[in-house]
């Protein structure tokens, strides 16, 4: 009897097992399926690039090389990030576990949101492959897996994680303030621009590692979506900014100033800047309290999801140029309803501009000066350490700097090129130009214009702290050759 029963408990167990095995194998082959025909789809994305010397905004530092990973989707297109391909003179793609590698070009480019779609005019690169789809933005503590080729090897990486964070966060690549998800797969230099997958779909594109172990960022389905369908005209037109500075409402007694009642919330009015979409639109300490009938918490943030917040930002950078969105304000105690029209994108309301990519440096020469408009381009000169070991004031500009109706760049005297033409003024570089020739300095143009101009005898150019450059105009003149010979110059 209990040989009996042991050899029946024994059957059971072992076909319980047969039985969780065989489902097990079941659930595994569509799985399988699925990590294939994603393999399939991993691009490796190899670049040389070469970047303006902005000490010397007339050369390049020369040419160096750098790798990332992206994915093929639908047209025949490569999704990666824009840091892969920034700057780029020369560049091939291979695909996964294939030897051969293919030209490519940058169709399209989004340093803002850092993305970028890729081309390939052989046809036979994406024969046999199934385009990557676009997915969902994924909650919080789903798994997902990272594709890419990290250095330190040539075969694809898949790595897993969970994602544990979905925020607002700066973009490295282009200090931007945008929608992030944060993952706990490691994302290392090579991995950039690689997918992250969750279904077999695109939920997101690997971009930048975090501080700490295992802490990597990923630009969200969102974000991609709307790079997407930004694109389809052929061109990038970038993500809308409003044009204010503004400040959180935590204070009980700062609200009670502005007369909100307990169940009011929002953000206060600080700046307003010239010329942006709010410009005649919204005043100085008006109260934005919702945007699209989505209130703004005291803190500056908006429920985008059940349970979930991030800034309100969200709302405005997930529309496009040309988009039209309501507002409802509080001004002197009173709510109104009104609607603002974006006529710009995020980046024209800075006095100095985040990194440039994919362009020259703008500079002027004459009589051996060196102007260019302040650029973090040009403060990166200084190296990593650029914001202890630069000037202190130019340093400051870019970090509190603001556009006026005077001033929408800051104008440098950047350097002197040695000459008998400006004796004595050798030592004068870094300098923020105020006023040439009796003009104010706006920006280059008016700094261009007030020297070609000029018809008196000499050239006046005032710094900031009111010293005077004075130069013969008709040594100038004669000068401009010499100069640009002398430097090895193509032209001024």
């Amino acid at each position: 009897m209990r040989i009996n029963r042991y050899v029946g408990l024994v059957r059971g167990k072992l076909s319980s097992i047969l039985a969780v095995t065989l489902l097990a194998t079941l659930c595994l082959i569509p799985l399988a399926t699925h990590a294939q025909s994603v393999n399939e789809a991993i691009v490796k994305v190899y670049a040389v690039y070469n970047q303006p010397d902005y000490y010397n905004p007339w050369q390049m530092h020369g040419s160096q090389a750098r790798t990332g990973s992206g994915c093929i989707i639908e047209g025949n297109r490569i999704l990666t990030d824009a840091h892969v391909v920034a700057d780029q003179i020369f560049m091939q793609v291979q695909r996964a576990g294939e030897a051969r590698k293919y030209m490519a070009a940058v169709e399209i480019v989004a340093h803002e949101c850092d993305l970028a779609i890729l081309e390939v005019s052989d046809g036979s690169f994406f024969l046999g492959v199934e385009p990557l789809q676009i997915g969902q933005l994924p909650t919080l503590r789903d798994r997902v897996v990272v594709y890419g080729f990290p250095q330190g090897g040539n075969e694809l990486c898949i790595t897993e994680g969970v994602v544990s964070r979905v925020e607002h966060q700066y973009y490295t690549h282009s200090q931007e303030y945008l929608l992030t998800c944060q993952i706990d797969a490691a994302i290392n230099p090579g991995s950039s621009g690689g997918p992250v997958i969750k279904d077999g779909e695109i939920v997101g594109v690997a971009f930048q590692a975090g501080h700490g172990e295992n802490i990597g960022y990923m630009v969200p389905a969102p974000v991609i979506e709307r790079f997407l369908e930004d694109i389809e005209d052929g061109e990038y037109d970038g993500m809308p900014g409003i044009g204010i500075r503004w400040q959180k409402m935590e204070n009980p007694d700062l609200r009670h100033r502005y007369g909100m009642t307990t169940e009011q919330t929002g953000i206060l009015i600080n700046k307003i800047y010239p010329g942006s979409p709010a410009d005649g639109v919204l005043q100085l300490q008006d109260v934005i309290l919702s945007i699209d009938n989505a209130n703004i918490e005291n803190d500056g943030t908006i429920e985008f999801r059940a349970g979930e917040r991030t800034s309100f930002s969200y709302l405005i950078q997930s529309k496009f140029i040309g988009d039209t969105v309501g507002l409802s304000i509080l001004c002197d105690k009173a709510v109104n309803d009104l609607e603002i029209i974006f006529t710009k994108p995020l980046g024209e309301f800075r006095l100095v501009p985040n990194e440039q990519y994919d362009t020259s440096p703008r500079y002027y020469i004459v009589g051996g000066l060196v102007f260019e408009p302040l650029t973090l381009n040009l403060l990166k000169i200084w190296g990593a350490n650029w914001y202890g070991d630069a000037p202190r004031n130019l340093v400051n500009y870019c970090l509190r700097g603001e556009p006026t109706k005077d001033r929408s760049e800051l104008v440098i005297l950047v350097r002197v090129l040695a000459d008998e033409v400006n004796i004595g003024y050798q030592n004068h570089r870094y300098e923020v130009i105020t006023e040439v020739n009796g003009k104010s300095i706006r920006d280059m143009t008016d700094l261009i214009d007030a020297f070609e101009d000029n018809t008196d005898l000499h050239h006046v150019i005032i710094n900031e702290r009111e010293e005077r450059i004075i130069l013969d105009r008709a040594k100038v003149e004669g000068s401009a050759e010499r100069i640009l010979r002398k430097y090895s110059i193509s032209t001024q």
